[in-house]
């Protein structure tokens, strides 16, 4: 297979990273991660080996302190696009500490901006839904408005894309493509890879996962006073490999010279609302596990309802997210039955 360039993967070893690594290399693309492993650990790497058969090329180093991320710069210069997932992204971690988010998540981007200034300006930035706050309709499409972000998190990413629009227009070097994620979940199919949070879960299936293994007591679902058929929320779950593979369609088309404008955003999501007590059944169903839940008070930050409007993404990117909730479901126990030892 023809070698297609090289991309820089920030936040390599984190959920999203990984996955994209995978399917990076699967696609012919040569690749060089790094990590500081503030919320990841570095045995993820050997997983991403175990995948591809191969050692990807990685680096330690903090996107948000520039001399260290020259640094890989410096070590490979032929990079020819980079996909940012490095921030921190906990909704409820935000709202407490509103300015570990702001630091971390602004001044990476800013420091990625620069540094790809030499090195071609193809970048594919990982955003969120949650920069449409509580939409007026739903599905939610790309031309919907922004609205004030519910969290300091969601406020980043906001910010971010708004950084990303200025610079395209002031430097025509430079070509982005923001993706904006719905809710990603699940874990490869091999079961070498998957969400690996570090304390306490903060995102739902984990937190499902780790309850059935017997590592929680139960899990709290956060509100069933929510104007939604059953009270609680509901979001559009995508399978992480599906949401991996549509990272490599975006750097295609930025180094197809494909793209429309110099700055694109796509939804990445299923089209499917599901609430967040659909997902806990559909999980004992599955998996025949039982799990221990309780209601708790609502968790400051959380939208109502959001689903997305991926028809942009179907058509411009020729990509759908297409694996049944069961299967993803599944892929997420197996990947949790393995850190148990579960047989």
């Amino acid at each position: 297979m023809k070698n297609k360039g090289r991309v820089l993967v920030t936040g390599a070893t984190g959920f999203i990273g990984s996955h994209t690594i995978c399917e990076l290399v699967n696609a012919g693309y040569d690749v060089v991660g790094i990590d500081n492993f503030s919320n990841s650990s570095a045995k993820v790497l050997n997983g991403i080996e175990k995948i591809v058969g191969k050692k990807v090329p990685f680096m330690g180093a903090n996107c948000s302190h520039a001399e260290s991320f020259k640094k890989v710069f410096e070590r490979y210069p032929d990079i020819t696009a980079a996909i940012h997932f490095a921030a921190f992204k906990a909704v409820g971690e935000s709202v407490a500490h509103p300015m570990k988010y702001y630091e971390n998540n602004l001044i990476s981007l800013m420091n990625l901006i620069d540094l790809m200034k030499t090195a071609k300006g193809n970048i594919v930035f990982s955003s969120s839904c949650t920069v449409y706050g509580e939409p007026d309709s739903l599905p939610v499409s790309e031309t919907a408005p922004t609205k004030p972000a519910e969290s300091p998190y969601g406020r980043t990413k906001q910010i971010s894309e708004d950084i990303l629009k200025d610079v395209v227009k002031s430097d025509k070097d430079y070509k982005i493509i923001a993706l904006r994620y719905f809710n990603p979940i699940g874990s490869h199919p091999s079961s070498e890879i998957g969400e690996l949070p570090i304390g306490i879960p903060q995102n739902l299936i984990p937190y499902i996962t780790q309850t059935a293994a017997g590592i929680r007591k139960e899990l709290s679902i956060f509100g069933k006073d929510y104007p939604t058929p059953d009270g609680t929320c509901i979001r559009d779950y995508i399978y992480v490999v599906d949401l991996a593979k549509a990272h490599v369609k975006a750097v295609d088309r930025l180094l197809g010279n494909n793209s429309k404008s110099n700055f694109e955003i796509f939804n990445l999501g299923t089209g499917n609302g599901l609430s967040v007590l659909e997902l806990v059944t559909e999980f004992i169903k599955v998996t025949g596990v039982k799990l221990p839940y309780k209601f708790v008070d609502r968790r400051p930050g959380d939208i109502i309802q959001l689903w997305a409007d991926p028809t942009k993404a179907n058509k411009e990117l020729g990509w759908k997210a297409d694996t049944s909730i069961s299967d993803v479901l599944l892929s997420a126990w197996n990947w949790q039955k393995k850190l148990s030892g579960i047989k």
